[in-house]
């Protein structure tokens, strides 16, 4: 019989390679014909449906409440609608390695955010000396001049994504709590509605990607992302929360970057540029500072 840690490590295993291996596939759906928006529409509501499943199949019922549905439209802004999108959008000139690099600097831009809105979450040396070394990391990436320098406006779309994370994770420590799963079935639900607009605006251009352009594996890859990640993943990371608390769970800001490096490298035989593995190297130095204060 597995001991209860072992299970911890082998579901926060399956979280980081579900993660760490999402900019992967993603950039197969784009390699694939699929646009960022048809990605972004597929990952949220198959992602949305998986959790909003899971949690009634467990007794659990969204609220109706307009305050509720107002969180949760803030929290599918920046939770999903738009790091979604501008993921996606990014990756199509930055590859899979870069962009888990670049993902890496978010608990960095949490920390930032928290110092100035969350009581007692304070900066101390070792997080500015964190945070300097994680920004210088980044520096090695944005710099043009540099061999292996990747495109600016996508770079920045990710970092800007990355942000976007960041926010929502301190949003979700200020605004009303609700059941995990509730409220993860009402971010990406209000993250649904919000890019409906897009979507119906251009509808059959969405629909003629899915019907003549995209490949199998194309098709297969935007599965994945809104069954999995989006969808399997978030319930599996409620389930960690409660079995090993967050401090567990942080170790994910480790391996998370390392497992997309290496499978866009690796798998997808994405260049090895020496600026981005000084940005790894950098980033995950400045995490590790993070925690010497803990």
């Amino acid at each position: 019989m597995l001991s209860p840690q072992l299970i911890n490590w082998l579901l926060l295993s399956f979280l980081v390679i579900t993660w760490g291996t999402s900019f992967m596939v993603t950039s197969i759906a784009i390699a694939g014909g699929l646009s960022p928006l048809t990605i972004t529409l597929l990952r949220i509501a198959l992602g949305a449906g998986v959790i909003t499943l899971f949690a009634y199949s467990r007794g659990l019922r969204l609220p109706f409440s307009a305050k509720s549905w107002g969180s949760f439209m803030i929290l599918g802004l920046f939770g999903s609608a738009l790091p979604f999108l501008l993921i996606s959008w990014g990756q199509q000139t930055v590859p899979s390695a870069t962009t888990g690099v670049l993902m890496a600097v978010m608990p960095f831009v949490t920390m930032l955010i928290a110092h100035y809105f969350v009581e007692g979450e304070r900066f101390n040396r070792y997080k500015m000396m964190g945070l300097i070394l994680a920004f210088s990391g980044v520096t090695f990436i944005l710099n043009p001049f540099a061999a292996g320098s990747v495109d600016l406006l996508g770079a920045l779309a990710i970092l800007t994504a990355a942000s976007s994370y960041a926010l929502n994770t301190v949003l979700i420590r200020l605004l009303p709590k609700f059941n995990p799963l509730i409220a993860g079935s009402g971010m990406l639900l209000c993250g649904l509605l919000l890019i409906l607009p897009f979507i119906l605006s251009d509808a059959q251009t969405i629909i003629d990607e899915l019907r003549y352009v995209a490949g199998p594996d194309a098709l297969m890859a935007v599965i994945w992302l809104g069954c999995m990640p989006a969808g399997v993943a978030s319930i599996v990371y409620f389930i960690v929360v409660n079995r090993a608390g967050p401090s567990f769970l942080s170790n994910c800001n480790f391996l998370i970057p390392v497992v997309a490096y290496f499978a866009g490298t690796l798998i997808l035989g994405e260049a090895v540029s020496s600026n981005s593995l000084i940005a790894l190297i950098g980033i995950l130095t400045g995490i590790g500072l993070t925690r010497v204060s803990r």
